[in-house]
């Protein structure tokens, strides 16, 4: 008996796709929209100066908000936050970013409350060169008075 060699034909290589290939192969990504800029050249200012912290919101005229800051968010802790500095500061943070993001160069101000923050931001808008247009108190005023005390019963 003759010994048969078994003659075994070669396997198929694995052909390994490069990422050249696959990534032509593959479904090309859904094209992402760029998202524009907005540009608001004209807008509102809120400033909410309470004796504890100052807040301020640069808006779009419809009311949108465009940025915002506050004493308490700029570092400032305590008493410290209800200070003319602290809301000067957050007046220059929110109107930093307001005027660079959206080029916002007129505001009508909104000053609302009785804190030592209201004229500090004002003032800290010419540091910006953003012009006001106009300047109105929204602080709100009692109408009627408090409820009387109930009658002493002896």
């Amino acid at each position: 008996m003759a010994e048969e060699q078994k003659i075994m034909e070669p396997a198929e290589e694995v052909v390994k796709k490069t990422t050249e290939e696959v990534s032509a192969t593959s479904a090309a990504p859904a094209s992402k929209k760029r998202k524009t800029k907005r540009s608001v050249t004209a807008g509102q200012l809120h400033v909410l100066a309470t004796f504890n912290n100052t807040i301020v919101t640069f808006t779009d005229q419809k009311g949108a908000v465009l940025s915002w800051s506050s004493s308490g968010a700029c570092g400032f802790r305590g008493s410290k936050k209800g200070t003319a500095y602290a809301a000067q500061v957050a007046t220059d943070k929110a109107g930093q970013i307001a005027k660079q993001t959206y080029g916002l160069s007129k505001v009508d101000i909104f000053l609302k409350g009785t804190g030592l923050g209201r004229d500090a931001a004002v003032r800290s808008l010419q540091n910006l060169n953003i012009f006001a247009d106009s300047l109105n108190d929204v602080t709100g005023s009692p109408h009627g008075g408090v409820r009387p005390r109930k009658a002493r019963r002896v």
